[in-house]
């Protein structure tokens, strides 16, 4: 448990002045959170040796089926977020503003780059490191559902650092959604296929705007 928890605040000190400050000098928010998954990946190989096999064992079992999942499982999560954009825009005066805010993060890159970024590092990279690492542990430390929770949020937490409702919220619902994925098929290959998907259609392809 004091593996995880050391990986744990490092992830902590990496993830939530990224969130507060959006980018330092030439290294912009895009740059800056595809640089944090990698050095948590790397750590992550190093403290767990069970990690990669896991992973190498789960794209071999019924792939297939994994990856049926993962995309009907994105295209549901984008019809919560649609349905939620309607919602909170309805309800709340601000929630137009903060929406903005978030898309705003795409002005300080180019597209194909945050794109390429999106499938190889970020969406791939966030999967398998809060639900294939940290909630694995967090499960085996503690019952299944608890682990799923106590996951869920500190995803969430280290999104408060922005200052965006919204996005703490999206981050919210987000790690409830892939978390009981995981909790549920104990798939890596699901969830990043289901997490990268949604990135880039909400993101890139089909903004909430």
């Amino acid at each position: 448990m004091k593996t995880t928890v050391g990986v744990l605040v490092l992830a902590l000190i990496l993830f939530i002045p990224l969130f507060a400050t959006r980018g330092v000098g030439p290294l912009d928010f895009w740059w800056w959170i595809a640089g944090n998954i990698v050095l948590l990946l790397a750590v992550v190989q190093v403290v767990d040796g069970q990690w990669r096999r896991r992973l190498t064992a789960d794209a071999r079992d019924h792939p297939g089926r994994k990856i049926v999942l993962g995309l009907l499982s994105a295209a549901a999560l984008y019809l919560v977020f649609w349905l939620g954009n309607q919602f909170t825009r309805a309800m709340f005066a601000r929630a137009g503003g903060d929406i903005s805010a978030v898309y705003a993060f795409k002005e300080q890159a180019p597209t194909l780059r945050i794109l390429l970024l999106m499938v190889f590092i970020i969406g791939p990279g966030e999967e398998l490191f809060w639900r294939g690492f940290l909630q694995h542990r967090l499960e085996t430390a503690y019952s299944g559902p608890i682990g799923w929770l106590i996951a869920t949020g500190l995803y969430t937490v280290v999104h408060v650092a922005s200052g965006n409702p919204i996005l703490v919220l999206a981050a919210g619902v987000c790690g409830l959604f892939w978390g009981w994925f995981y909790l549920r098929y104990r798939s890596m290959l699901l969830n990043v296929l289901s997490h990268t998907v949604w990135d880039i259609a909400i993101f890139l392809l089909l903004p909430l705007l």
